[in-house]
């Protein structure tokens, strides 16, 4: 997924369209996350950005999108920029000494 939301709309409420962006993103990862695995691989990971433009895109994890649609609400910001890639994760093996 790679997409400029819109936080501006002349009918809907800026709440009711952070709401449905944070839902269309959770459809996504789910949609994403139930896809075939590769025999290899343990589960689906995912490479996301962030940012006010394409260009000015930064990484983050999976888990700050939520806190990124929200920050581009509470500072107004016209539109933004979320990218979504889904890639094959591989688990790593804990060495003895970490627990």
């Amino acid at each position: 997924m790679k997409k400029t939301f819109s936080l501006e709309h002349e009918k809907i409420k800026t709440p009711r369209l952070v709401d449905a962006i944070k839902f269309e993103v959770k459809k996504y990862l789910k949609r994403e996350r139930n896809k075939q695995l590769p025999t290899d691989a343990d589960y689906w990971d995912f490479d996301c950005k962030y940012g006010t433009t394409e260009a000015t895109a930064d990484m983050i994890h999976v888990s700050q999108l939520n806190k990124s649609i929200d920050h581009a609400a509470d500072h107004n910001l016209k539109t933004f920029y979320i990218e979504i890639l889904a890639k094959p994760g591989y688990r790593t093996a804990k060495s003895s000494g970490e627990e």
